[in-house]
Protein backbone atom coordinates (compact mmCIF):
# COMPACT_ATOMS: atom_id res chain seq x y z
CA UNK A 1 0.00 0.00 0.00
CA UNK A 2 1.35 3.46 -0.85
CA UNK A 3 2.29 5.57 2.15
CA UNK A 4 0.59 8.83 3.08
CA UNK A 5 3.65 10.78 1.98
CA UNK A 6 3.61 9.21 -1.50
CA UNK A 7 -0.10 9.89 -1.82
CA UNK A 8 0.39 13.52 -0.86
CA UNK A 9 3.26 13.80 -3.32
CA UNK A 10 1.11 12.33 -6.10
CA UNK A 11 -1.72 14.73 -5.23
CA UNK A 12 0.67 17.67 -5.21
CA UNK A 13 2.10 16.73 -8.61
CA UNK A 14 -1.39 16.25 -10.06
CA UNK A 15 -2.52 19.64 -8.72
CA UNK A 16 0.59 21.78 -9.00
CA UNK A 17 2.72 19.85 -11.47
CA UNK A 18 4.00 21.39 -14.66
CA UNK A 19 1.21 19.95 -16.79
CA UNK A 20 -1.48 21.06 -14.35
CA UNK A 21 -0.08 24.57 -14.05
CA UNK A 22 0.10 24.90 -17.83
CA UNK A 23 -3.60 24.00 -18.00
CA UNK A 24 -4.30 26.57 -15.28
CA UNK A 25 -2.39 29.22 -17.22
CA UNK A 26 -4.40 28.38 -20.32
CA UNK A 27 -7.66 28.63 -18.39
CA UNK A 28 -6.64 32.07 -17.11
CA UNK A 29 -5.53 33.35 -20.53
CA UNK A 30 -8.17 31.80 -22.77
CA UNK A 31 -11.22 33.62 -21.40
CA UNK A 32 -9.88 37.22 -21.57
CA UNK A 33 -8.41 36.49 -24.99
CA UNK A 34 -11.75 35.11 -26.14
CA UNK A 35 -13.56 38.20 -24.82
CA UNK A 36 -11.22 40.55 -26.69
CA UNK A 37 -11.61 38.54 -29.88
CA UNK A 38 -15.38 38.39 -29.46
CA UNK A 39 -15.67 42.15 -28.99
CA UNK A 40 -13.38 43.07 -31.91
CA UNK A 41 -14.99 40.53 -34.24
CA UNK A 42 -18.51 41.61 -33.33
CA UNK A 43 -17.67 45.29 -33.82
CA UNK A 44 -15.95 44.55 -37.14
CA UNK A 45 -18.90 42.53 -38.42
CA UNK A 46 -21.42 45.13 -37.26
CA UNK A 47 -19.70 48.10 -38.87
CA UNK A 48 -18.63 46.09 -41.91
CA UNK A 49 -22.15 44.81 -42.44
CA UNK A 50 -23.63 48.27 -42.02
CA UNK A 51 -21.18 49.69 -44.55
CA UNK A 52 -21.15 46.67 -46.85
CA UNK A 53 -22.73 48.69 -49.67
CA UNK A 54 -19.52 50.69 -49.78
CA UNK A 55 -15.95 49.70 -50.47
CA UNK A 56 -14.97 50.59 -46.90
CA UNK A 57 -17.44 48.04 -45.54
CA UNK A 58 -15.99 45.24 -47.65
CA UNK A 59 -12.47 46.11 -46.54
CA UNK A 60 -13.62 46.17 -42.93
CA UNK A 61 -15.23 42.74 -43.30
CA UNK A 62 -12.08 41.36 -44.92
CA UNK A 63 -9.95 42.80 -42.12
CA UNK A 64 -12.28 41.23 -39.54
CA UNK A 65 -12.03 37.81 -41.18
CA UNK A 66 -8.26 38.14 -41.43
CA UNK A 67 -8.08 39.14 -37.78
CA UNK A 68 -10.15 36.09 -36.84
CA UNK A 69 -7.71 33.89 -38.72
CA UNK A 70 -4.82 35.45 -36.79
CA UNK A 71 -6.71 34.95 -33.53
CA UNK A 72 -7.34 31.34 -34.48
CA UNK A 73 -3.64 30.79 -35.16
CA UNK A 74 -2.84 32.25 -31.73
CA UNK A 75 -5.41 29.99 -30.07
CA UNK A 76 -4.02 26.93 -31.86
CA UNK A 77 -0.53 27.85 -30.66
CA UNK A 78 -1.65 28.31 -27.06
CA UNK A 79 -3.60 25.04 -27.12
CA UNK A 80 -0.57 23.21 -28.49
CA UNK A 81 1.92 24.65 -26.01
CA UNK A 82 -0.21 24.65 -22.86
CA UNK A 83 -2.68 21.81 -23.41
CA UNK A 84 -0.76 19.56 -25.80
CA UNK A 85 -3.71 19.79 -28.21
CA UNK A 86 -2.52 19.41 -31.78
CA UNK A 87 -4.93 21.10 -34.21
CA UNK A 88 -3.99 20.70 -37.84
CA UNK A 89 -3.77 23.98 -39.69
CA UNK A 90 -6.55 24.33 -42.29
CA UNK A 91 -5.79 25.00 -45.91
CA UNK A 92 -5.56 28.65 -46.88
CA UNK A 93 -7.90 29.99 -49.52
CA UNK A 94 -6.75 30.80 -53.01
CA UNK A 95 -6.03 34.50 -53.16
CA UNK A 96 -6.23 36.35 -56.44
CA UNK A 97 -3.76 38.83 -57.81
CA UNK A 98 -3.50 42.23 -56.22
CA UNK A 99 -5.24 43.69 -53.21
CA UNK A 100 -8.70 43.21 -54.71
CA UNK A 101 -7.97 39.57 -55.34
CA UNK A 102 -6.73 39.23 -51.76
CA UNK A 103 -9.93 40.79 -50.43
CA UNK A 104 -12.10 38.57 -52.60
CA UNK A 105 -10.19 35.46 -51.53
CA UNK A 106 -10.55 36.38 -47.85
CA UNK A 107 -14.28 37.03 -48.09
CA UNK A 108 -14.99 33.81 -50.01
CA UNK A 109 -12.77 31.57 -47.88
CA UNK A 110 -14.75 29.14 -45.73
CA UNK A 111 -11.82 28.75 -43.37
CA UNK A 112 -11.91 32.45 -42.52
CA UNK A 113 -15.62 32.45 -41.73
CA UNK A 114 -15.21 29.34 -39.59
CA UNK A 115 -12.55 31.29 -37.67
CA UNK A 116 -15.06 34.14 -37.29
CA UNK A 117 -17.58 31.69 -35.85
CA UNK A 118 -14.93 30.40 -33.47
CA UNK A 119 -14.12 33.94 -32.30
CA UNK A 120 -17.81 34.54 -31.56
CA UNK A 121 -18.31 31.26 -29.69
CA UNK A 122 -15.12 30.76 -27.69
CA UNK A 123 -16.12 33.06 -24.78
CA UNK A 124 -19.05 30.77 -24.03
CA UNK A 125 -16.75 27.73 -23.74
CA UNK A 126 -13.63 29.38 -22.25
CA UNK A 127 -15.69 30.73 -19.35
CA UNK A 128 -16.08 27.19 -17.98
CA UNK A 129 -12.31 26.76 -17.75
CA UNK A 130 -11.94 30.18 -16.14
CA UNK A 131 -14.62 29.33 -13.58
CA UNK A 132 -12.93 25.99 -12.88
CA UNK A 133 -9.63 27.76 -12.17
CA UNK A 134 -11.31 30.24 -9.82
CA UNK A 135 -13.33 27.61 -7.97
CA UNK A 136 -10.74 24.87 -7.84
CA UNK A 137 -7.48 26.75 -7.46
CA UNK A 138 -8.21 30.27 -6.20
CA UNK A 139 -10.81 29.31 -3.62
CA UNK A 140 -8.94 26.11 -2.86
CA UNK A 141 -5.79 28.05 -1.96
CA UNK A 142 -7.72 30.72 -0.02
CA UNK A 143 -9.67 28.17 2.02
CA UNK A 144 -6.58 26.10 2.71
CA UNK A 145 -4.63 29.14 3.89
CA UNK A 146 -7.56 30.58 5.85
CA UNK A 147 -5.92 29.94 9.25
CA UNK A 148 -3.00 32.12 8.09
CA UNK A 149 -5.04 34.73 6.20
CA UNK A 150 -7.81 35.20 8.73
CA UNK A 151 -6.22 38.42 10.00
CA UNK A 152 -4.77 41.36 8.14
CA UNK A 153 -1.54 42.59 9.59
CA UNK A 154 -2.85 46.09 10.00
CA UNK A 155 -5.29 48.68 8.69
CA UNK A 156 -3.97 51.97 7.35
CA UNK A 157 -5.85 55.07 8.57
CA UNK A 158 -5.14 58.55 7.13
CA UNK A 159 -5.79 61.57 9.34
CA UNK A 160 -6.55 65.13 8.35
CA UNK A 161 -3.08 66.39 9.23
CA UNK A 162 -1.47 64.10 6.67
CA UNK A 163 -0.02 61.65 9.14
CA UNK A 164 -0.62 57.95 8.87
CA UNK A 165 -1.65 55.73 11.75
CA UNK A 166 -1.90 51.96 11.84
CA UNK A 167 -4.77 50.53 13.75
CA UNK A 168 -4.88 47.15 15.42
CA UNK A 169 -5.41 44.01 13.39
CA UNK A 170 -8.63 43.72 11.47
CA UNK A 171 -10.43 40.38 11.58
CA UNK A 172 -11.49 38.71 8.33
CA UNK A 173 -13.67 35.71 9.10
CA UNK A 174 -15.91 33.25 7.32
CA UNK A 175 -19.39 32.18 8.34
CA UNK A 176 -20.81 28.69 8.01
CA UNK A 177 -24.48 28.27 8.93
CA UNK A 178 -24.17 31.31 11.17
CA UNK A 179 -21.00 30.19 12.92
CA UNK A 180 -17.84 32.29 12.71
CA UNK A 181 -14.93 30.18 11.45
CA UNK A 182 -12.31 32.28 13.21
CA UNK A 183 -11.12 29.98 15.96
CA UNK A 184 -9.81 26.47 16.48
CA UNK A 185 -11.16 23.88 15.62
CA UNK A 186 -13.57 25.66 13.28
CA UNK A 187 -10.64 26.51 11.02
CA UNK A 188 -10.64 22.87 9.97
CA UNK A 189 -13.85 23.39 7.96
CA UNK A 190 -12.42 25.83 5.35
CA UNK A 191 -9.03 24.10 5.54
CA UNK A 192 -10.59 20.72 4.65
CA UNK A 193 -12.81 22.30 2.00
CA UNK A 194 -9.75 23.94 0.44
CA UNK A 195 -7.84 20.65 0.32
CA UNK A 196 -10.83 18.95 -1.32
CA UNK A 197 -11.11 21.73 -3.90
CA UNK A 198 -7.40 21.47 -4.72
CA UNK A 199 -7.69 17.68 -4.99
CA UNK A 200 -10.51 17.83 -7.54
CA UNK A 201 -9.26 20.99 -9.30
CA UNK A 202 -7.30 19.18 -12.10
CA UNK A 203 -10.24 16.91 -12.87
CA UNK A 204 -12.67 19.83 -12.75
CA UNK A 205 -10.48 21.85 -15.10
CA UNK A 206 -10.08 18.93 -17.49
CA UNK A 207 -13.82 18.49 -17.87
CA UNK A 208 -14.36 22.24 -18.07
CA UNK A 209 -11.89 22.44 -20.96
CA UNK A 210 -13.69 19.69 -22.88
CA UNK A 211 -16.20 21.88 -24.75
CA UNK A 212 -13.52 24.48 -25.50
CA UNK A 213 -11.12 21.89 -26.90
CA UNK A 214 -13.88 20.42 -29.06
CA UNK A 215 -14.88 23.84 -30.39
CA UNK A 216 -11.30 24.74 -31.34
CA UNK A 217 -10.75 21.38 -33.02
CA UNK A 218 -13.93 21.63 -35.08
CA UNK A 219 -13.71 25.28 -36.15
CA UNK A 220 -9.97 25.96 -36.29
CA UNK A 221 -8.93 22.69 -37.90
CA UNK A 222 -9.68 21.48 -41.42
CA UNK A 223 -13.25 20.46 -42.12
CA UNK A 224 -14.23 16.88 -42.86
CA UNK A 225 -14.03 17.31 -46.64
CA UNK A 226 -10.57 18.88 -46.49
CA UNK A 227 -9.32 16.24 -44.07
CA UNK A 228 -10.66 13.53 -46.36
CA UNK A 229 -8.94 15.07 -49.38
CA UNK A 230 -5.66 15.30 -47.48
CA UNK A 231 -5.95 11.68 -46.41
CA UNK A 232 -6.62 10.56 -49.96
CA UNK A 233 -3.69 12.59 -51.25
CA UNK A 234 -1.36 11.13 -48.63
CA UNK A 235 -2.52 7.57 -49.16
CA UNK A 236 -2.26 7.94 -52.93
CA UNK A 237 1.26 9.31 -52.64
CA UNK A 238 2.25 6.52 -50.26
CA UNK A 239 0.67 3.90 -52.51
CA UNK A 240 2.63 5.24 -55.49
CA UNK A 241 5.85 5.28 -53.47
CA UNK A 242 5.17 1.77 -52.18
CA UNK A 243 4.50 0.50 -55.68
CA UNK A 244 7.70 2.13 -56.95
CA UNK A 245 9.71 0.65 -54.08
CA UNK A 246 8.21 -2.78 -54.78
CA UNK A 247 9.11 -2.57 -58.46
CA UNK A 248 12.68 -1.54 -57.59
CA UNK A 249 12.97 -4.44 -55.16
CA UNK A 250 11.67 -6.91 -57.73
CA UNK A 251 14.04 -5.55 -60.35
CA UNK A 252 16.98 -5.74 -57.93
CA UNK A 253 16.14 -9.28 -56.84
CA UNK A 254 15.72 -10.43 -60.43
CA UNK A 255 18.93 -8.75 -61.56
CA UNK A 256 21.14 -9.71 -58.64
CA UNK A 257 19.68 -13.13 -57.87
CA UNK A 258 17.56 -14.99 -60.37
CA UNK A 259 19.06 -13.48 -63.51
CA UNK A 260 22.62 -14.24 -62.37
CA UNK A 261 21.71 -17.85 -61.60
CA UNK A 262 19.95 -18.29 -64.95
CA UNK A 263 23.03 -16.92 -66.74
CA UNK A 264 25.21 -19.36 -64.82
CA UNK A 265 22.79 -22.15 -65.74
CA UNK A 266 23.06 -21.25 -69.41
CA UNK A 267 26.86 -21.19 -69.19
CA UNK A 268 26.97 -24.62 -67.55
CA UNK A 269 24.58 -26.05 -70.16
CA UNK A 270 26.94 -24.72 -72.84
CA UNK A 271 29.85 -26.33 -70.99
CA UNK A 272 27.99 -29.63 -70.77
CA UNK A 273 27.36 -29.55 -74.52
CA UNK A 274 31.04 -28.89 -75.21
CA UNK A 275 32.08 -31.69 -72.84
CA UNK A 276 29.69 -34.15 -74.44
CA UNK A 277 30.80 -33.12 -77.96
CA UNK A 278 34.46 -33.48 -77.01
CA UNK A 279 33.83 -36.92 -75.50
CA UNK A 280 34.91 -35.84 -72.00
CA UNK A 281 34.91 -38.20 -69.09
CA UNK A 282 31.59 -38.98 -67.48
CA UNK A 283 32.59 -37.59 -64.07
CA UNK A 284 33.37 -34.17 -65.57
CA UNK A 285 30.04 -34.13 -67.37
CA UNK A 286 28.18 -35.17 -64.20
CA UNK A 287 29.93 -32.47 -62.18
CA UNK A 288 28.82 -29.83 -64.68
CA UNK A 289 25.28 -31.28 -64.67
CA UNK A 290 25.14 -31.15 -60.84
CA UNK A 291 26.28 -27.54 -60.85
CA UNK A 292 23.68 -26.61 -63.47
CA UNK A 293 21.01 -28.44 -61.51
CA UNK A 294 21.93 -26.54 -58.33
CA UNK A 295 21.71 -23.22 -60.15
CA UNK A 296 18.33 -24.16 -61.57
CA UNK A 297 17.03 -25.22 -58.12
CA UNK A 298 18.27 -22.04 -56.50
CA UNK A 299 16.72 -19.93 -59.28
CA UNK A 300 13.38 -21.62 -58.68
CA UNK A 301 13.69 -20.96 -54.94
CA UNK A 302 14.49 -17.30 -55.56
CA UNK A 303 11.47 -16.97 -57.83
CA UNK A 304 9.24 -18.54 -55.21
CA UNK A 305 10.45 -16.07 -52.55
CA UNK A 306 9.97 -13.22 -55.01
CA UNK A 307 6.40 -14.26 -55.81
CA UNK A 308 5.68 -14.79 -52.12
CA UNK A 309 6.78 -11.23 -51.41
CA UNK A 310 4.31 -9.91 -54.00
CA UNK A 311 1.35 -12.15 -53.22
CA UNK A 312 1.73 -15.29 -51.08
CA UNK A 313 0.23 -18.23 -53.01
CA UNK A 314 -1.20 -19.62 -49.78
CA UNK A 315 -3.59 -16.64 -49.70
CA UNK A 316 -5.47 -18.27 -52.56
CA UNK A 317 -6.74 -20.73 -49.97
CA UNK A 318 -7.97 -17.95 -47.69
CA UNK A 319 -6.67 -15.76 -44.91
CA UNK A 320 -7.06 -18.44 -42.24
CA UNK A 321 -4.83 -20.89 -44.13
CA UNK A 322 -2.25 -18.15 -44.84
CA UNK A 323 -2.09 -17.06 -41.20
CA UNK A 324 -1.88 -20.68 -40.06
CA UNK A 325 1.17 -21.19 -42.27
CA UNK A 326 2.64 -17.90 -41.06
CA UNK A 327 2.15 -18.87 -37.41
CA UNK A 328 3.72 -22.28 -38.00
CA UNK A 329 6.79 -20.70 -39.65
CA UNK A 330 7.22 -18.03 -36.95
CA UNK A 331 10.16 -18.17 -34.57
CA UNK A 332 7.72 -17.54 -31.70
CA UNK A 333 4.96 -19.80 -30.42
CA UNK A 334 1.88 -18.12 -31.88
CA UNK A 335 -1.71 -18.64 -30.78
CA UNK A 336 -4.04 -18.05 -33.73
CA UNK A 337 -7.75 -17.34 -33.39
CA UNK A 338 -9.89 -16.57 -36.43
CA UNK A 339 -13.57 -15.83 -36.85
CA UNK A 340 -14.07 -14.87 -40.48
CA UNK A 341 -17.66 -14.89 -41.59
CA UNK A 342 -17.55 -13.33 -45.06
CA UNK A 343 -14.27 -13.71 -46.89
CA UNK A 344 -12.61 -10.32 -47.43
CA UNK A 345 -11.43 -9.03 -50.78
CA UNK A 346 -7.99 -10.19 -52.01
CA UNK A 347 -6.50 -6.73 -51.42
CA UNK A 348 -7.66 -6.67 -47.79
CA UNK A 349 -6.46 -10.24 -47.23
CA UNK A 350 -3.03 -9.34 -48.60
CA UNK A 351 -2.72 -6.26 -46.36
CA UNK A 352 -3.85 -8.22 -43.30
CA UNK A 353 -1.36 -11.00 -44.06
CA UNK A 354 1.61 -8.67 -44.47
CA UNK A 355 0.60 -6.71 -41.34
CA UNK A 356 0.55 -9.94 -39.32
CA UNK A 357 3.91 -11.00 -40.78
CA UNK A 358 5.53 -7.63 -40.00
CA UNK A 359 4.13 -7.48 -36.48
CA UNK A 360 5.32 -10.99 -35.66
CA UNK A 361 8.74 -10.11 -37.04
CA UNK A 362 8.79 -6.98 -34.84
CA UNK A 363 7.84 -9.06 -31.80
CA UNK A 364 10.84 -11.31 -32.44
CA UNK A 365 13.47 -8.75 -33.45
CA UNK A 366 12.60 -5.64 -31.44
CA UNK A 367 10.33 -6.64 -28.55
CA UNK A 368 12.24 -9.85 -27.68
CA UNK A 369 8.93 -11.55 -26.96
CA UNK A 370 8.58 -15.18 -25.95
CA UNK A 371 5.02 -15.68 -27.23
CA UNK A 372 2.47 -13.95 -29.42
CA UNK A 373 -1.21 -14.17 -30.24
CA UNK A 374 -3.03 -13.32 -33.45
CA UNK A 375 -6.77 -12.72 -33.34
CA UNK A 376 -8.72 -12.07 -36.55
CA UNK A 377 -12.42 -11.35 -36.91
CA UNK A 378 -14.38 -10.30 -39.97
CA UNK A 379 -17.86 -9.12 -39.12
CA UNK A 380 -20.15 -6.28 -40.20
CA UNK A 381 -17.88 -5.18 -43.02
CA UNK A 382 -14.79 -4.75 -40.78
CA UNK A 383 -11.81 -7.08 -40.66
CA UNK A 384 -10.07 -6.65 -37.32
CA UNK A 385 -6.56 -8.02 -36.82
CA UNK A 386 -5.07 -7.90 -33.32
CA UNK A 387 -1.51 -9.02 -32.66
CA UNK A 388 -0.38 -9.27 -29.03
CA UNK A 389 3.08 -10.11 -27.72
CA UNK A 390 4.61 -10.31 -24.24
CA UNK A 391 7.75 -8.39 -25.16
CA UNK A 392 9.38 -5.37 -23.56
CA UNK A 393 6.91 -2.87 -25.03
CA UNK A 394 7.69 0.73 -25.88
CA UNK A 395 6.68 0.44 -29.54
CA UNK A 396 5.41 3.66 -31.11
CA UNK A 397 4.20 4.60 -34.56
CA UNK A 398 6.97 6.54 -36.22
CA UNK A 399 9.73 5.22 -33.93
CA UNK A 400 11.40 3.08 -36.60
CA UNK A 401 9.62 -0.17 -35.71
CA UNK A 402 7.98 -0.58 -39.11
CA UNK A 403 4.59 0.57 -37.81
CA UNK A 404 4.70 3.71 -39.94
CA UNK A 405 4.95 1.66 -43.10
CA UNK A 406 2.12 -0.58 -41.97
CA UNK A 407 -0.04 2.46 -41.22
CA UNK A 408 0.65 3.80 -44.71
CA UNK A 409 -0.33 0.47 -46.26
CA UNK A 410 -3.47 0.22 -44.11
CA UNK A 411 -4.60 3.74 -44.98
CA UNK A 412 -4.60 2.94 -48.70
CA UNK A 413 -7.89 1.11 -48.08
CA UNK A 414 -9.18 3.57 -45.42
CA UNK A 415 -8.08 1.33 -42.59
CA UNK A 416 -6.77 2.25 -39.16
CA UNK A 417 -3.87 1.05 -37.01
CA UNK A 418 -3.53 1.62 -33.28
CA UNK A 419 -0.71 0.61 -30.97
CA UNK A 420 -0.91 0.14 -27.21
CA UNK A 421 2.59 -0.64 -25.97
CA UNK A 422 3.49 0.55 -22.45
CA UNK A 423 7.07 0.08 -21.31
CA UNK A 424 7.40 -3.42 -19.95
CA UNK A 425 4.70 -4.74 -22.26
CA UNK A 426 2.52 -6.21 -23.45
CA UNK A 427 2.21 -4.75 -26.92
CA UNK A 428 -1.18 -4.83 -28.62
CA UNK A 429 -1.47 -3.64 -32.22
CA UNK A 430 -4.94 -3.50 -33.75
CA UNK A 431 -5.57 -3.15 -37.48
CA UNK A 432 -9.07 -2.49 -38.80
CA UNK A 433 -9.78 -2.84 -42.51
CA UNK A 434 -13.10 -2.34 -44.33
CA UNK A 435 -13.79 -5.21 -46.69
CA UNK A 436 -17.19 -4.47 -48.20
Amino acid sequence: MPSLRSRLRTLAVATFGRRALKAVLYGVIAFPLALVGFFLTLVGLAFGGALSVTTLGLWLLAATVRGSLALGALQRGLARRLLGLEIEQPSAGDGGKGVLGWRRGILLDRTGWRAVGCALLTPFTAVFAYAAVVIGYVYGVLFTLHPLLKRWNYNTVHTTDGTTHHSSTHHVSLEFFGYQLDSWPRWLIPFTAGLLLLAVAPLLLRYALGPHRALLTVLLGPDAATRRIRTLEETRARAVDDAAATLRRIERDLHDGTQARLVALAMHLTLIRELVTAGAAADRVLTAVDTAQGNATQAITDLRHLVKGIHPPVLDEGLHAALTTLAADSALPVTLTTDIGTRPTPAVETIAYFCAAELLANATKHAHATAAAVDVTARDGILRLRVTDDGQGGAMIGAGSGLTGLLARVRTVDGTLTCDSPHGGPTVVTVELPHT
